[in-house]
């Protein structure tokens, strides 16, 4: 007799633990959000400037220490890294529009829908009359 009612007690089990897990599921992608906002994308600019410094100038004096040129080397790769950190941080903020002029493109390589020529709405790119 208690038979029937195992599976519908094991149903309302399974539908209480999806629900728990679709939000389990729904907060992870909130805090994934978070993490690539604003602190997220400071700290990765700051790692990416200092790592590709650090690595320059780390370089640049073991090649001095090793071949005798002691400041060339060191600054010579200094600029380098410098270089390196300033496109690492370009890229990082490349893809959040900070920029004036750009725009986010979708997979494809065009502008994602909404987004015409110069924010005309939904004109096509090589349309360029002014209503």
């Amino acid at each position: 007799m208690t038979e029937p009612e195992k599976p519908s007690s094991l149903n309302d089990l399974d539908s209480r633990l999806q629900a728990a897990r679709r939000k389990r599921d729904a907060a992870q992608d909130k805090q994934r959000e978070a993490a690539n906002g604003g602190l997220g994308l400071a700290m990765r600019i700051a790692t990416e400037l200092v790592a590709a410094l650090a690595v320059g100038v780390a370089i640049g004096w073991a090649l001095d220490r090793w071949l005798g040129t002691k400041p060339w080397l060191l600054i010579l790769f200094f600029i380098l890294g410098s270089a390196a950190g300033v496109m690492n941080v370009l890229r990082a903020v490349g893809g959040f529009d900070y920029g004036a002029g750009y725009r986010r493109h979708d997979k494809d390589g065009g502008p994602q829908p909404g987004q015409g020529r110069e924010g005309q709405g939904d004109k096509p790119d090589g349309d360029e009359r002014r209503p």
